[in-house]
């Protein structure tokens, strides 16, 4: 009974519409100008933004207004009447389709998501919901202080504009959006639109419309995920610079630690992104600290290497010199020896060691006062200015690394925002 109470309605309707009096496979007016089109808009929702995919997804009502005075009918109230999609199958609808479309979808639960209106002047509304993921050419280059715009692009898919124009049906008002949309890493600046004509080599020209909208990326995210951390494993390798020379097992550990974090950071990021031919603002930042924390591990190198080179020099000054082991000086106590040169780990013997290699310096150099223009050998000025030189390594960078990393941040973060 259903069933029959069906076939009756839809048989009144299309009777009603004269739908079985006209071929709607032809556009209205076929041969005719160019049927106008009008398109409005409304944005329910902008769903996800990839930067690996280069692509975003949208969910929005889509609205479209044409005349075809073959579905006119007489009305006493001229009041309109509404369809579902069952009806759309049988009259002509404008060929819509989305440019750049990788994946897109006509909502269907709980039943299809289309509207039909008829206007008794033949005037016609038709309304679908749809679900549309599509193409964004995104430039990275200032990642992830970026701004990036997007546009999801409107055509017919046969008529050219010689049988269908395509426009937006209230201008830069036909598009609107719920106040609600938000996205975790963006924020939407500006929804517009546009219209341009297409022009397809083998077909012709179109009309084209464009739903351009910008978007601003959030900066604290990647503040915290990935600027700090960086930032604070190159000031991590600047403890070095203040940790006692003979520490190896301090020193070396510390420096090597730095680099493999920054490589982990720098890994993790490049992870998340797609495979850019170009350098990011990003890669700039990380690859910069990532270079510091590396000095800072030569740095190291340079100042052990000589101090080496300074101790084996001592040790031949002191086979030359003459025997002073039977000598005395006021204020001189303690020994020195090869093994306290060598025994680099013993922490808590430092200031003895010190003190030791303190004296014979003082030794030496008293030897060499009275010898130097007898032996013509390097005089006591030159020794000293070796000694300073090589332990000012550490305290000039002291200095120079935290002077340079915040003139990069100054020069950095000037540019980019």
């Amino acid at each position: 009974i259903s069933s029959d109470l069906t076939k009756t309605t839809m048989s009144k309707s299309e009777q009603l519409l004269s739908i079985k009096d006209h071929d709607f496979a032809m556009r209205p007016g076929f041969g005719g100008p160019a049927v106008p089109v009008g398109v409005d808009v409304q944005v329910e929702s902008l769903d996800t933004i990839s930067e690996v995919d280069m692509d975003f997804t949208m969910t929005l009502y889509i609205r479209h207004y044409w005349k075809d005075e073959r579905l006119a009918f007489h009305s006493t109230t001229n009041k309109s009447m509404t369809f579902d999609g069952r009806l759309v199958k049988k009259i002509w609808v404008p060929d819509m389709f989305f440019v750049h479309s990788k994946k897109s979808f006509t909502h269907d639960t709980t039943t299809d998501n289309v509207m039909l209106r008829v206007y008794p002047d033949g005037k016609v509304l038709y309304s679908l919901r749809v679900t549309v993921t599509s193409m964004c050419s995104m430039d990275l280059s200032r990642f992830p202080l970026d701004t990036q715009t997007c546009s999801l692009e409107i055509e017919s898919y046969a008529y050219t504009d010689d049988d269908l124009m395509l426009y937006w049906k209230k201008g830069n008002n036909s598009l609107s959006t719920d106040e609600r949309i938000s996205l975790s890493q963006f924020l939407i600046q500006e929804f517009h639109t546009t219209t341009k004509l297409a022009f397809y080599s083998s077909t012709g020209w179109y009309n084209r419309l464009y739903i351009n909208f910008t978007l601003r990326r959030h900066i604290f995210f990647f503040l915290l995920q990935t600027y700090f951390p960086a930032t604070l494993m190159v000031m991590l390798s600047w403890v070095s610079f203040w940790i006692d020379r003979r520490a190896v097992p301090a020193r070396v550990p510390l420096g090597i630690t730095t680099v493999l974090t920054m490589s982990t950071i720098i890994t993790g990021v490049n992870a998340s992104m797609p495979r850019v031919s170009y350098i990011k603002a990003v890669d700039i930042y990380l690859w910069v600290s990532f270079v510091f924390v590396f000095l800072s591990v030569i740095e190291y190198a340079a100042v052990n290497y000589l101090s080496t080179l300074q101790e084996r020099k001592e040790r031949k000054l002191r086979e030359r010199m003459p025997c002073t082991c039977g000598m005395t000086h006021p204020g001189m106590m303690g020994t020195y020896s090869e093994e306290d040169v060598n025994n680099t780990g013993n922490y808590g013997g430092v200031p003895e060691e010190n003190g030791a290699m303190k004296q014979q310096r003082m030794m030496v150099q008293l030897e060499f006062e009275e010898n130097d223009q007898v032996t013509g050998h390097v005089g006591p000025s030159a020794y000293n200015s070796m000694w300073i030189d090589t332990h000012a390594i550490d305290k000039y960078s002291r200095v120079i690394f935290p002077g340079s990393y915040i003139l990069f941040n100054v020069i950095y973060w000037s540019c980019y925002l």
